[in-house]
């Protein structure tokens, strides 16, 4: 379908001009942020490659769901350390004016094998028995069933050409790939052996901007999934390279556990903020119950009449998160398996929360839920957002867990296993100061889906899509997305100013506050006084990677902002960027 010219098109801007190897140990440097607008649709990935073959479909009479299925695709061999077949997600779906968003379900499950206490603390994340049932073909295969215009084959085959024909190295794929592959476990232990096959360089040199890497077993296995659909991947030649690889690495995973996988169409977790409507994951992922609930919580403080990073604001803010977190470790887990309140998302259950908020004091964590018993003591995903010409909208967010997921690669089929068992509470009753949580709703049982923070989120306005975000980051997931949306409702920010300010994380436990803007000194008088009140202030350097679609409402253009702290681009038809 693509031809190598047009591929080789696809380089990032300076690409070909200089050809440099990436080091391991640092992140490329940050380039300046813009805002791309268009008038024909918008795609924003992690992959500029990813975001043009999206782009494409839209131009091909594609719909949102159509470009976010090829998306999704493109990503699993473009950005492997989280773009995925072999892991799972959520896809938050608007179908348009007066219709009522839906959410795909495809999050890993637990093998039938599973049980409690199948690891110990110290058990390795990344080996067999660490690898949740997939889900992502399944999800975008429902996806597609359900909303999709053009024929499957023409949403998959463009991955697949990627894979079998080349595509150009940019800086964060040079990075990502050589920092897993220096990676002492990666370089020698024969667990590993297939990934260093696959993703190593012909001549074991590290992978530099402007390399080609052709990922041909890769190519195989999506024209297998582009010919016959999802029953390719679940059911035929690929489950039994798939069943192999279990039995080669002591996974749990049979055939049994693939063939009854199945993606769910939910009904959205939904609130309101102001004028708009939010409409996020429902469990198994947590992501749209907290930001939901801190974000009811923080409406009535009316945030904007104060800086946006003074030391009022951002108490309130730690506060509102402080206490969504507490209630996702003493509720929160696959709806199935256990009992979730109703409540939570009400807005007599935020202000019975923002009650509890002292204005001087931070409030320690340990106080939030005295029922959940204090141990003594001895990130990675991805998220693109799409839009098309009718306002037919797709946000979405899937990971392998793990960057690499669980570095395992199916030997012969060419893709990443993820390990999301890990995302499972591990030992019961054993919750940590320093994060870890043991509550019971979120234990391993056979055939679970396990809690995850992944947050996709829809705004409407009027019943239109507005805002499209989400992140990737494990649990500061929630909190980058609780912060978008706060800076483009509450504080009327534009999108880039949005993605572009520096973020902050509180999850219960530990108790700290980290933040981007620590070493600032615009900020060092707001940090001095939060830490009078209390608060552990910490540095995080990156927070996320929030790709992002608003729709202008003067002008109903499209506005698409690739964040920063990685790569990827906004792509739309009819497109300018403004710098």
């Amino acid at each position: 379908m693509f031809s190598r010219a047009w591929l080789n098109n696809l380089c990032l801007v300076g690409v070909i001009a200089v050809v440099v190897p990436m080091s391991a140990a640092e992140p490329p440097a940050r380039k300046p942020i813009h805002e791309v607008r268009a008038s024909g649709g918008m795609v924003v990935s992690d992959s500029e490659i990813a975001s043009r073959v999206g782009r494409d479909v839209l131009a091909d009479g594609g719909n949102a769901v159509d470009a976010a299925v090829a998306t999704a695709f493109a990503l699993a061999v473009t950005w492997p350390e989280a773009g995925n077949i072999g892991g799972g997600g959520f896809m938050m779906i608007h179908p348009g004016t007066g219709q009522t968003p839906v959410c795909i379900d495809y999050r890993e499950t637990a093998p039938l094998a599973a049980t409690e206490t199948m690891f110990t603390k110290d058990d390795s994340r990344y080996k067999g028995k660490a690898v949740g049932v997939p889900g992502t073909v399944r999800g975008l295969a429902l996806a597609h069933q359900t909303f999709g215009k053009l024929a499957w084959n023409r949403v998959v085959t463009p991955a697949a050409d990627l894979a079998e024909q080349g595509f150009i190295v940019d800086a964060w794929l040079a990075h990502s790939t050589n920092s897993i592959l220096e990676t002492p476990d990666v370089r020698e232990s024969n667990r590993y052996a297939e990934l260093r096959r696959v993703y190593g360089r012909a001549d074991s040199g590290v992978w530099k901007v402007g390399d080609t890497m052709v990922l041909p077993d890769l190519a195989k296995t999506l024209r297998a999934i582009a010919a016959d659909g999802a029953d390719a991947f679940y059911e035929g030649k690929i489950a039994d390279q798939f069943v192999a690889q279990m039995k080669r690495g002591n996974g749990l995973i049979t055939k049994q556990d693939l063939a009854g996988y199945e993606a769910k169409l939910r009904e959205p977790i939904r609130g309101t903020y102001r004028e708009y409507e939010l409409f996020g994951p429902p469990p198994p992922s947590s992501g749209g119950v907290c930001v939901i609930e801190a974000m009811n919580m923080l409406e009535p403080f009316r945030l904007r009449e104060h800086p946006r990073y003074g030391s009022r604001n951002m108490h309130l803010i730690t506060e509102a998160m402080r206490r969504a977190f507490c209630d996702r470790a003493r509720y929160l887990a696959d709806p199935e398996f256990a009992n979730i309140p109703s409540h939570l998302t009400t807005k007599a259950h935020a202000a019975e929360l923002a009650d509890s908020i002292d204005f001087d004091r931070a409030t320690p964590s340990e106080t939030l839920a005295p029922e959940i018993a204090i141990a003594p003591e001895s990130t990675d995903t991805t998220h693109f957002s799409v839009i098309d010409r009718n306002g037919m909208a797709v946000s979405n967010t899937y990971t392998l867990e793990a960057s690499w997921g669980s570095r395992i690669v199916v030997a012969g089929a060419g893709f990443v296993l993820n390990n999301e068992m890990g995302d499972f509470n591990w030992e019961r009753g054993v919750t940590t100061r320093g994060g870890q949580i043991g509550t019971t709703p979120n234990l391993i049982e056979p055939g679970k889906r396990m809690l995850s923070s992944q947050s996709p989120f829809i705004v409407t306005r009027d019943g239109k899509a507005f805002l499209l975000t989400g992140s990737p980051g494990g649990r500061t997931i929630i909190n980058t997305v609780l912060g978008n949306l706060l800076n483009v409702l509450e504080f009327e920010m534009t999108l880039a100013d949005a993605i572009d300010a520096p973020r902050m994380h509180h999850q219960w436990f530990p108790d700290e506050l980290r933040f981007e803007g620590s070493k600032s000194p615009e900020h060092a008088d707001a940090i001095e006084q939060l830490r009078m009140k209390g608060h552990t202030v910490l540095h995080r350097d990156r927070q996320g990677s929030a790709h992002s679609v608003q729709v202008d409402q003067a002008t109903g253009q499209f506005i698409g902002v690739a964040d920063w702290r990685r790569g990827g681009a906004a792509i739309g038809a009819n497109s300018e960027v403004v710098e």
